[in-house]
């Protein structure tokens, strides 16, 4: 299991809707087991994906991952600094 971060100027809703959209049913096709504000949990390929996002001034991005490495960095990339 790997842990990220990064820090964005999106609303933390921005970056769980962006991450539905690249890991979800429209994107790599991950099942979505839970949505939250605030956060969103990925399954499928043997492995998982957590977003987890809170604003304290920017908004930063946490994500743990197990199997999707390649994609949470990538994804990680797409967010504006």
């Amino acid at each position: 299991m790997a842990r990220y971060g990064v820090e964005t100027r999106l609303k933390p809703e921005e970056v769980v809707r962006r991450a539905v959209a690249y890991f979800g049913e429209g994107g790599l096709g991950l099942e979505m087991e839970e949505r939250g504000p605030c956060c969103v949990y990925f399954s499928g390929g043997g492995g998982h994906v957590l977003v987890t996002a809170a604003e304290e001034g920017k908004t930063t991005v946490d994500l743990e991952t197990r199997e999707w490495d390649y994609h949470v960095r990538k994804f990680m990339g797409s967010l504006p600094r």
